[in-house]
């Protein structure tokens, strides 16, 4: 089990044929008679192989609802509209409201089966979240197949964790919650971490509780500039690390991947070891204020502008909440304690919200360290300890994320496998395209173009960047498959030419 592989069937009866050429002058699109579009560039003479057409995979419209393993989801469930019976408020008040750490109302969890509104099965997954091994846990995975009419012994996930297995299937099926499913969540979630009151006390806020759930660690809360640990165990943010010199970054293999960014014509590596650690880094770089959140669990690392924000708001402080929407980490201000949509830099919640903030992006290329420092010599290099006297195993996850996403989320898009790495931009026209790093470099190694929609992939280090047709940065990130199609579900995808 793991990554579903490629459906070349689908490739070709969903493609929108897309001419390829190499970069030499700006992109002029026509439309074929079939509705295609199609982008020419002056042409260098390249290889009649590499001269083949490349292809736009368009989103599948009717493309059968599976998970990762490639489990058929079973129908959604009937539910009904307008507000839950009085006898559903009361039992779900009866479980939530006298739930403590040690304690918690079975029968009631039991009487919310037999009232039979599917919409309750959003608060049975929380329950489950985080329930052990317990006569609780075992009646919650009853009640919520009496609700909604799913055998979780068909899916595979649920051999490895029945909880994901639930939130998948309700995921999945997009099924709406229960009236009042916030306040319900809210008395669960502030007895695991009472700091997050204020990303429930925003009544207009744009979080979609549905699919947050707890990571397991506390949120990170730390001033800026605190070197020290959390004492119950967060996931502690980088500031302005100690840098030194490409050749003060020796103790690094060559081999070994760094995240770098280049702002204001200065290159900085994030070495992959120190970032699986601390998941986030506050930093200066070319003059600019910069945060960078790396989800592990979604295989990107992305690059904010934390300073010019419009209105005079106050630097933004990025810190780690301990949760996740759809196994994508959910970062906020520590100073507002706002919350920002980790994939789009979007303020959700808070002060920054009603401000209308959406932090500004630029580019992260992950590269192996030894092709990064050829290509950017004057690079400056995360120190070994950060600055702050830490020693760091060079693998700390291990083979963790290898086999799979191991949190929630959903149906999968089946045009990749779901850890396949893309590098994710947004064309000029608004439209998402996501490039196949294997695919691209591989393209671009035997001395082809890659190109769609007025974007350029090009080699930085060994890894890929994008830009324009001007040679302009067009900002974009390496992520898992199934994240950037969890987020950009109208994404179209490149695919390289059939030879």
């Amino acid at each position: 089990m793991g990554t579903i592989p490629r459906s070349l069937g689908m490739r070709r009866l969903l493609v929108l044929t897309l001419a390829l050429a190499a970069c030499g002058g700006a992109a002029q699109t026509t439309t074929t008679p079939a509705g295609s579009v199609a982008t020419s560039t002056p042409a260098t003479p390249v290889s009649s192989a590499l001269q083949r057409q490349a292809v736009l995979i368009p989103p599948a419209t009717n493309a059968a609802v599976r998970n990762q393993f490639g489990f058929g989801f079973p129908a959604a469930p009937a539910v009904p509209s307008g507000p839950p019976e009085e006898a559903l408020v009361e039992a779900l008040d009866a479980v939530f409201s006298s739930l403590t750490a040690t304690s918690i109302d079975i029968a009631a969890i039991d009487q919310i089966g037999e009232l039979g509104d599917a919409r309750a099965a959003w608060l049975v997954s929380d329950l489950l979240a985080l329930l052990g091994q317990s006569p609780a846990r075992s009646i919650s995975l009853n009640v919520f197949e009496r609700l909604t009419g799913a055998a979780l012994e068909d899916d595979p996930v649920a051999g490895l964790s029945p909880w994901q297995s639930v939130a998948d299937h309700l995921i999945a099926w997009d099924l709406p919650a229960v009236p009042g499913y916030e306040k319900w969540k809210s008395q669960l979630y502030l007895l695991i971490e009472p700091r997050w009151q204020p990303f429930f006390d925003d009544v207009d806020a744009t979080i979609d509780w549905r699919f947050v759930s707890w990571g397991g660690v506390p949120m990170d809360a730390r001033l800026l500039g605190d070197p020290d640990p959390c004492p119950q165990g967060c996931i502690a943010a980088l500031d302005d690390p100690v840098v030194t010199d490409a050749a003060g970054g020796d103790w690094y293999s060559d081999d070994r991947v760094v995240f770098g960014v280049t702002i204001g014509g200065e290159s900085r590596a994030y070495p992959k070891n120190i970032m699986e650690i601390h998941e986030m880094v506050n930093d200066t770089v070319g003059g600019r204020r910069v945060a960078i959140p790396y989800c592990t669990l979604c295989g990107s690392a992305q690059a904010y502008f934390t300073d010019n924000l419009p209105g005079g708001a106050e630097v933004p402080l990025l810190r780690t909440s301990g949760l996740l929407s759809r196994s994508n980490k959910v970062m906020f201000d520590r100073n507002t304690f706002s919350v920002f949509d980790t994939f789009t830099g979007v303020a959700v919640s808070g002060p920054l919200r009603q401000q209308g903030i959406e932090l500004e992006q630029t580019s992260v290329v992950a590269s192996t360290w030894g092709d990064w420092k050829l290509a950017h010599p004057d690079t400056t290099i995360v120190a070994e300890d950060g600055g702050i006297g830490r020693q760091y195993s060079l693998d700390p996850l291990g083979d963790r994320d290898d086999n799979g996403a191991i949190f929630p989320i959903g149906n999968v898009d089946e045009r990749l496998g779901v850890q396949d790495k893309v590098l994710g931009v947004i064309a000029d026209d608004g439209t998402p395209i996501a490039f196949s790093v294997v695919d691209a470099r591989a393209q671009l190694e035997a001395g082809g173009s890659v190109e769609a929609l007025g974007v350029v992939v090009v080699s930085d280090g060994s890894g890929v960047r994008a830009i324009d047709a001007a040679g302009a940065d067009v900002v974009g990130h390496e992520a898992f498959w199934f994240a950037w199609a969890q987020f950009h579900p109208d994404t179209v995808l490149w695919a390289a030419p059939v030879t």
